[in-house]
């Protein structure tokens, strides 16, 4: 019984050295698909002192948890007329985190009535320090690091969006 329990116990060790990775072996790189902007649809920033245009841009709309919790992960690039609109059932306190974004962002929070309440400039890639909303808020845009200090939009200016086909 004995000599059973030690044969079996060396093909148990000599499996399990076989199956153990090599570290001096190369691996070819796993190859994905670049995650490329699709156009859902369209958001115009609007000065709330002048009811002025600021910027209208193209969006992909992220309105279900897993839209929301993945948003612009993996990303490279995204162009200036370009940006990600969240949207929530309600309004409510939100943070933001930039966990596998390669990108830096603006993150402009607006409460449901679409007026800009608070905002998060210049989040930095893969930093996984919470950015929170200063007040509740059910819409938030992600837009390239930057932007919203170009564009000069401020608490109280508000967003209009409509979904394309």
């Amino acid at each position: 019984m004995i000599r059973k329990s030690i044969i079996l116990s060396a093909v148990l060790a000599a499996s399990f050295l076989s199956s153990c990775k090599d570290d001096n072996a190369t691996e070819d790189p796993i190859e994905t698909e670049e995650i490329t902007f699709t156009k859902e649809g369209e958001a115009t920033l609007i000065k709330a002192s002048s009811g002025d245009t600021i910027q209208q841009i193209d969006i992909e709309i992220a309105d279900n948890s897993y839209e929301r919790e993945t948003g612009l992960m993996y990303r490279e690039s995204m162009e200036d007329d370009q940006g990600m609109l969240f949207i929530y059932d309600n309004e409510a306190p939100r943070a933001f985190y930039m966990k596998n974004t390669y990108i830096a962002l603006d993150i402009i929070y607006f409460a449901s009535d679409s007026t800009a309440v608070s905002f998060q400039k210049n989040a930095q890639p893969q930093d996984e320090t919470s950015l929170p909303s200063e007040a509740p808020a059910q819409f938030i845009l992600e837009i390239n690091a930057g932007l919203s200090d170009d564009w000069n939009i401020e608490v109280g200016d508000k967003i209009d969006f409509q979904r394309v086909d």
